[in-house]
């Protein structure tokens, strides 16, 4: 599993992730507080709080290009 830690502030970087996200076969997760949904579903994603920094889980051990896609949203 790989683990990383995302921004999604405004409503088109929700959009633009969960389209990043529907291309690849693993099960990804976002973990907030005591919360975890699946980063596929939109509705889901705007169920948890944006404006803290969210907890990525990729169910894969090959994610670099996972990653790649989604360096924008990764917080450094």
């Amino acid at each position: 599993m790989t683990k990383t830690t995302v921004s999604l502030q405004a409503i088109n970087d929700v959009k633009e992730f969960v389209n990043i996200v529907m291309r690849y076969d693993f099960d990804i997760d976002l973990v907030s507080g005591r919360y975890a949904i699946d980063a596929k579903s939109i509705m889901g994603i705007f169920s948890l709080d944006l404006s803290k920094p969210i907890e990525l889980n990729a169910h894969t051990d090959d994610a670099a290009d996972f990653l790649k896609a989604i360096d924008k949203f990764i917080i450094k």
